[in-house]
């Protein structure tokens, strides 16, 4: 599988090039820094400006997958995830791509996955907390479900440096009780829902 990932120095980025590398796939990195990506002779590496989507229409240009690893930085007002959700979906439509995976959060949904104190107390105080942050995400769901590719939105929780362990996953709801996630995992989930034809359009929780 030929697979581009944006945001590919980040955290879920850089597992995720490194273990679609380990699965044999070509991967292009979209980065603005190319340091800290591996050498490797499947690995294409493109210096360029994702919100640009004029810059990144080659790298997308006969991938069977793309993959969006973008996140904030910060507590502060943010729009990345959304504008760079936009620049992707602009370029997609440009180069005939159709197989889109972007990575959002679980802390800004309240549904019926979460148990009534994960409701009540939980969710309504990483609210506050991560305002900003959340209101880019429901942003960047809108743009990816408005796009008419073949998308599949993650959720994660909170995200962690772990070590790599059994992990559940549950479509269109929430994890129950899943408030933590290493990015190791969801570098492995996010590989493996790109050609799983039942995540098309869906969105995937996940959590321990």
């Amino acid at each position: 599988m030929r697979i581009t990932v944006l945001g590919a120095t980040g955290g879920t980025g850089l597992h995720l090039v490194r273990q679609s590398l380990d699965a044999g796939h070509h991967v292009t990195a979209v980065v603005r820094n190319p340091r800290g990506l591996p050498e490797h002779p499947l690995l294409e590496t493109v210096v360029a400006d994702v919100m640009d989507p004029a810059a990144i229409g080659a790298a997308l240009t006969g991938r069977d997958a793309v993959v969006s690893a973008l996140g904030p930085r910060g507590k502060g007002e943010t729009t990345v995830c959304s504008d760079g959700a936009r620049s992707i979906i602009t370029a997609m439509r440009s180069t005939g791509g159709r197989r889109l995976v972007v990575v959002t959060a679980s802390g800004h949904v309240v549904d019926e996955g979460d148990g009534p104190f994960t409701r009540a107390l939980v969710k309504p105080l990483l609210g506050r907390f991560l305002r900003e942050a959340f209101a880019d995400f429901v942003r960047t769901e809108r743009v990816v479900r408005d796009s008419g590719l073949d998308w599949t939105i993650l959720r994660p929780p909170r995200l962690t440096d772990g070590a790599p362990r059994p992990y559940r996953t549950a479509l269109d709801r929430n994890v129950r009780g899943g408030i933590t996630l290493a990015r190791a995992d969801l570098a492995h989930a996010a590989l493996n829902v790109l050609d799983d034809p039942d995540t098309v359009g869906r969105t995937v929780a996940l959590g321990y």
